[in-house]
């Protein structure tokens, strides 16, 4: 933990999923302070018409992204609310995505949930 899921409409790069990896990495470790060892992202491509929302009351449903951050408890409202501007703002940048087309979505648990055999086990639930 933390995990970073991001749900995508179509296909993208290998080499540009590679590089937004990386940043979010760095990112959310930096602004986090969390090992960068822990963190772990997932970029999953659902195809076409795979994620959907009604963007405007009375219209068609849109494609978007979303994007589950899976964090340890207890953060910081203005802390997540930063973060989720970074990443979203990496999403931006490297694939493409419209800002008004990516929403964010938080769970939080504590560092007992999240274990890392090679970190030593469960978490710290420091902040």
């Amino acid at each position: 933990m933390p995990y970073l899921q991001l749900d995508l409409n179509g296909r993208f790069e290998a080499e540009d999923k590679k590089r937004l990896a990386a940043a979010m990495c760095e990112t959310y470790s930096r602004m986090m302070s969390v090992d960068i060892r822990r963190i772990t992202i997932a970029i999953r491509e659902l195809g076409e018409g795979a994620v959907w929302r009604v963007a405007e009351v009375g219209r068609e449903p849109v494609p978007v992204s979303m994007l589950m951050l899976d964090i340890r408890q207890g953060r910081p409202l203005e802390k997540r609310k930063a973060v989720a501007d970074a990443l979203c703002a990496h999403c931006i940048e490297i694939l493409g995505i419209e800002r008004d087309r990516l929403n964010v979505e938080f769970t939080q648990h504590p560092g007992e949930d999240m274990y890392h055999p090679s970190l030593g086990g469960f978490s710290p639930d420091r902040l």
